[in-house]
């Protein structure tokens, strides 16, 4: 290993010391460069016709607010609602559970989970009760820290501000990057950069737009079906999408047996089915091949992995971090690889005699 090398790992391992740091105050910053990133292509398409940058960046800032915004005014007041009603179902589908489902597993397995149910229905109960009282402590904590309420609130006002002057010099970041690589390595660099932009768009583009078309798929078609908590399922089923074929099992299991204890019937369990049956559909057809093309993604078992990893070592800024930081690995992983397979090491021997021919 050369001299060089050395200080390429001790930079590395520097700026990574310095991540863990400053953690606590780069959570509205990673947030902004997510932002930023999503809108960049929107306000190059608007500049390559005609637009200056910065009215170019004012219009997608103005359409990614108004999106936002009323992304919460409608779903926030609508999944409080359903949550509501599911906190107030409780007791009944736990009597359910309890005088239909548990019977019938005693009676063909010949095990009794009676005992075991009862526990888990104590706890359960005695938390979701709680639920309201802890809410409130926690605000009143937050209220008495002047400090920290102070800094929650400068957090959220900062994204606005950070996303608009980052999408405003993302182009010029992006060259004056490029400028300050080595001449040697730019072509290289920038060759790994172009990949995991490819794959990043899949996710952070292709993949969320994807997530957020099936979980309204979902959502409407539950609720015109009516089945209660069709929203919240239908969203859980679009988020859980971000791995293939996790979504359409988990949204499937979950408003089947929804179905079947608000109404007991087949007609409706195979509603429920037809309602995924065309999500599927239009994920194959439609939204996969739009919005998704040939661009090949991360692994599903890399997406988990990543998501935990990055959480568990930097909390909810680490799960910002998660796919990004996966997709640079996958690329550079990728391109070692391949200099692999081309290297004299890989080779060494293929050329040989065979001991066994000659003899």
């Amino acid at each position: 290993m050369t001299r060089q090398h050395i200080w390429i790992l001790l930079g590395l391992a520097a700026v990574l010391w310095l991540l863990v740091l400053l953690e606590p105050i780069l959570m509205p910053f990673f947030i902004s460069m997510i932002l930023a990133y999503l809108g960049d292509p929107l306000t190059d398409w608007l500049e390559a016709r005609g637009l200056s940058r910065r009215l170019a960046v004012s219009v997608v800032f103005l359409v990614l607010s108004l999106a936002l915004g009323l992304a919460v005014l409608v779903m926030v007041p609508l999944l409080g609602r359903q949550l509501g009603q599911l906190i107030d179902a409780l007791p009944a589908i736990f009597n359910w559970v309890q005088g239909t489902v548990l019977p019938w597993v005693r009676e063909v397995s010949g095990i009794d989970l009676s005992t075991d149910f009862e526990s888990l229905r104590q706890a359960l109960m005695a938390n979701w009760k709680e639920t309201g009282t802890f809410a409130a402590g926690l605000l009143a904590r937050v209220s008495r820290s002047g400090l920290a309420l102070a800094l929650w609130v400068a957090n959220l006002a900062l994204i606005p501000v950070v996303t608009f002057y980052l999408l405003l010099d993302w182009d010029r970041i992006k060259e004056q990057v490029r400028d300050l690589l080595p001449r040697r390595l730019e072509p290289t660099v920038t060759r790994l950069a172009l990949e995991c932009d490819e794959v990043l768009s899949a996710f952070l583009r292709g993949q969320l737009l994807v997530m957020l078309s099936l979980g309204i798929v979902y959502a409407v078609g539950l609720t015109l079906a009516g089945i209660q908590f069709g929203v919240l399922i239908g969203l859980l089923a679009g988020l859980a999408s971000i791995v293939p074929y996790l979504g359409v099992i988990v949204g499937l299991a979950v408003a089947a047996l929804v179905a079947f204890f608000q109404y007991g019937d087949l007609v409706h369990l195979l509603g429920v089915g037809a309602i995924f049956a065309v999500g599927q559909i239009l994920e194959g057809v439609v939204l996969q091949p739009l919005l998704l093309g040939d661009k090949i993604g991360l692994h599903p078992v890399a997406v988990i992995f990543a998501v935990m990893a990055g959480g568990q070592l930097f909390g909810f800024t680490g799960v910002l971090l998660a796919l990004p930081v996966a997709a640079v690995i996958m690329v550079v992983l990728r391109h070692l690889h391949e200099r692999y397979k081309n290297s004299q090491l890989y080779d060494a021997g293929a050329h040989l005699p065979d001991n066994g021919d000659d003899a």
